[in-house]
């Protein structure tokens, strides 16, 4: 018998064998179609899991997943210090953690226009590790990088910036669904666009992921222990996901209604954390649930171009949140301190406020903020008038236009797809994104999209 301990938030997921049949996991799949993700070690097939984070998993020496057994529990423990002690040990243990995991490598950063990046930009920047840096934008969509080369300047980061072009998914979708074995739908995925140059830079990959739900609230004040559920589904489904996914329900004969079982599969998830804080319970739900089935599938794609570290991953960091108090951990408070340390980094353009920065961020507010609200509008009706869609969302890219839509047909409309979804559910998912409905139905035909490519591979 051998023995595999897993983190408490993997960056990768590992996938083990269990004594069942062979079958598809019809409900699994409709669970994915509605979330966008996997729940719980839940995968396609009812005789594989995903190992559960945070556990030592027993395996016979045929491979075969004998048991799991957690040796870590999200837990909430805050302890009675200050806010700037807080902010000393947050700086002093993110720096610790970029330096072990980077060594004495050349380093190759993501810039975006938010605090996580920005955050490691800061740490880097106090290094001696050369960094080069990177950020793309959508074609015809906010740009995005301009935000990303002011912080690479101040910096003093190498940079490049990168257009996403339309329709680039139907040139790597089939590596894309080989790298992340389709459990993840793949309009996200932006990083594929410029696998190319991005394998080609020198260095690991020092990615900020998940720092954004460890530094903020779980939940808003309002909910309780009570309404934890509904405000879970809510967050969690997506409207015409589920609808989705109950024509499938129904398509498999599958007992009961999807509607109770996936309220029971989250009540189950939920009642397993011990913590009283609503806030903190909800967010260690999320990272058990979210960031370990949907953020690391993702995490696949930079993996297969450079090696990558991950701070916000490491098991002190999430001990750490363990141990600080929901009143620091609101409202990105330590990040955005932390960034303050440095005027220069901080006047720059915040994205999720733009355009204030995180000196004046407050003024994102009516009447401050109407007249950036009135330009920006100008400029999306413009730009539309003269034939250039403004693009806001990832799935305009891979889905709209001629071109795209032959492609993505060739996918959905398959004889071998159609008999693994049918057809009837493929063409009303369709037709209602083709009639005024693109928007609510995006993410339901990616999911399809998606479930084609899984159909493809595994020769269904």
């Amino acid at each position: 018998m051998t023995t595999l301990t897993t983190p408490i938030l993997p960056n990768k997921q590992t996938f083990a064998r269990l004594d069942k049949p062979h079958k598809i996991n019809y409900k699994a799949i409709c669970v994915f179609v509605a979330n966008g993700f996997f729940l719980d070690q839940d995968t396609y097939w009812e005789d594989q899991t995903c190992l559960a984070p945070g556990s030592n998993h027993i395996f016979d020496d045929n491979g075969q997943l004998l048991s799991s057994k957690s040796w870590f529990k999200w837990h909430y423990s805050p302890r009675e210090i200050t806010f700037d002690q807080v902010l000393e040990e947050y700086v002093a243990l993110l720096t610790e953690i970029t330096k072990e995991q980077i060594k004495n490598h050349p380093v190759v950063l993501p810039l975006s226009g938010g605090l996580d990046s920005r955050s490691q930009a800061l740490v880097l920047s106090k290094l001696n590790n050369p960094v080069t840096a990177y950020s793309y934008s959508f074609k015809n969509g906010y740009p995005e990088h301009k935000i990303s080369k002011k912080i690479a300047n101040t910096c003093g980061f190498d940079f490049h910036s990168y257009t996403i072009k339309d329709g680039y998914l139907w040139e790597v979708i089939e590596d894309l669904a080989k790298i992340n074995k389709c459990y993840s739908e793949f309009t996200h995925a932006r990083q594929m666009a410029v696998f190319e140059p991005l394998s080609k830079m020198k260095g690991v990959m020092s990615l900020g992921h998940w720092g954004d739900v460890f530094f903020d609230k779980g939940a808003p004040d309002s909910i309780t222990e009570a309404t934890i559920v509904p405000y879970l589904m809510k967050k969690m489904v997506k409207e015409k996901g589920f609808e989705l996914a109950e024509k499938l329900w129904q398509a498999w004969d599958l007992e009961g209604d999807f509607k109770s079982y996936l309220r029971t599969r989250i009540e189950d998830a939920v009642s397993k954390i011990e913590i009283d804080n609503v806030s903190a319970k909800v967010r260690a739900f999320k990272t058990s649930q979210w960031a370990h089935r949907w953020t690391t599938t993702n995490l696949s794609i930079f993996e297969a171009a450079k090696p990558i570290t991950l701070p916000y991953y490491d098991n002190r960091m999430c001990e750490f949140i363990c141990s600080v108090s929901e009143q620091y951990l609101a409202d990105r408070q330590l990040q955005i301190a932390h960034i303050k340390q440095h005027k220069e980094l901080a006047s720059i353009t915040w994205h999720a406020n733009k355009p204030f920065n995180l000196l004046n961020y407050q003024y994102n507010k009516s009447p401050y903020n109407l007249p950036y609200k009135i330009g920006n509008k100008v400029s999306r009706e413009f730009s539309n008038m003269m034939g250039k869609p403004y693009i806001q969302r990832n799935w305009e890219l891979q889905f709209l236009g001629k071109k795209n839509d032959a492609t993505l047909k060739s996918y959905l409309f398959s004889e071998s797809f159609n008999a693994f979804i049918p057809k009837e559910v493929t063409s009303f998912v369709y037709n209602q994104f083709q009639n005024d409905n693109a928007i609510i139905y995006a993410h339901p035909l990616s999911m399809l999209l998606t479930l084609a490519l899984f159909n493809q591979q595994n020769n269904l």
